[in-house]
């Protein structure tokens, strides 16, 4: 007899049921559904169904909507495998997390110290101020944040020249000998961007006498870039103004500095909220770094752990790859074997 299978004339000996037909196909009848002539055949009666001639069957089974795509280039890059541990180096240390969070800003260090919990960072930065002589008793960060627990990274923050900048610097590691530093170079009062020619000047003098420079710089790929041949060890891109909440302003330039670079880069300033930070790491960033954005929430910790997850799974969805963009639909089922 002749049957219609799944749109295809096929010759079978008769008598046949159901049954027989799916083993003669090598078929898994639990995998399965079976429709003879537009209706749909339980799975308790196929050993009872008899096949005829002329008959019509539709076989399907289930899979996965779209087509699995080979690991992406940007994974392959860097040697990562799916299960492989994620992490990353800057100065010759070894870090897990590619979060980075600031110690200013909260409402005390309390909650200071519960929100870098919640963060799960390995690296805080930390201003240099004066001591407050007049007050024994006044709390000092180093009694909330554990420098054995954490990797202090002394910044420049408030500081407008490079003079003042290498001052600030050489103070912090004579108090705990930290040679790995941020610098910042501020322009001006209203937006903190970086002045780069300061920045460029303190950044060779710092790398001279011995420090392991991450600097702060404006997202200008050429800048990003003499940076790193300056001998930085990390470049860090502002996506906006300092504690201006509005996110990657300047999306394509980031990726440009990304793809440029041969050191970590770390989006720092202007990241706003959780998509911000997932956004960068989509980008390609090794890290992000934020104070404010956490420091200021209604809820630091809470908002803490949200940045963690957001880099975590912006950083997943960089490795797997992102679908190309389309001006139209493509459906995510095959159109191969429709019924």
């Amino acid at each position: 007899m002749r049957i219609t299978i799944n749109g295809e004339s096929r010759n079978f000996e008769t008598p046949l049921t159901l049954s027989n037909l799916l083993q003669q196909l090598g078929l898994d009848k639990r995998k399965i559904a079976v429709e003879r002539n537009r209706e749909i055949v339980p799975h308790s009666t196929f050993q009872q169904t008899d096949i005829f001639d002329g008959d019509t069957l539709e076989i399907v089974h289930f899979i996965g909507g779209g087509n699995r795509q080979p690991f992406p280039p940007s994974a392959n890059k860097i040697g990562k495998k799916e299960g492989d541990e994620d992490c990353w180096s800057v100065a010759g240390r070894r870090l897990n997390s590619r979060l980075i969070v600031g110690t200013g800003k909260y409402r005390d260090f309390e909650e200071t110290s519960a929100a870098i919990e919640a963060s799960g960072a390995e690296i805080v930065t930390v201003a240099v101020r004066r001591v407050n002589v007049t007050d024994r008793d006044a709390p000092m960060l180093m009694d909330y944040v554990d420098p054995k627990k954490y990797i202090y990274l002394p910044n420049t923050a408030g500081c407008f020249t490079a003079d003042d900048a290498l001052r600030t610097l050489r103070l912090a590691r004579e108090v705990g000998g930290w040679d790995l530093v941020k610098l910042e170079v501020l322009g001006d009062q209203k937006t903190l961007y970086p002045d780069m020619p300061e920045t460029f000047h303190a950044a060779e003098t710092l790398i001279k006498d011995g420090f392991e420079v991450m600097a702060y710089c404006n997202d200008d790929p050429i800048g990003a870039k003499r940076l790193e041949d300056i001998g930085c060890c990390a470049v860090m891109p502002a996506a906006a103004p300092i504690g201006s909440g509005l996110g990657i302003q300047n999306p394509v330039n980031i990726r440009l500095i990304v793809e440029a670079a041969q050191v970590p880069v770390l989006v720092d300033a202007g990241v706003g909220t959780a998509s911000d930070a997932a956004e960068a790491m989509e980008l390609g960033c090794d890290a992000v770094l934020m104070n404010t954005a956490i420091a200021k929430a209604d809820n630091p910790p809470i908002m803490a752990r949200a940045m963690r997850l957001a880099v975590q799974a912006g950083r997943l969805a960089y490795l797997a790859g992102r679908i190309n963009k389309k001006l139209y639909a493509d459906p995510s089922s095959p159109l191969g074997g429709l019924i």
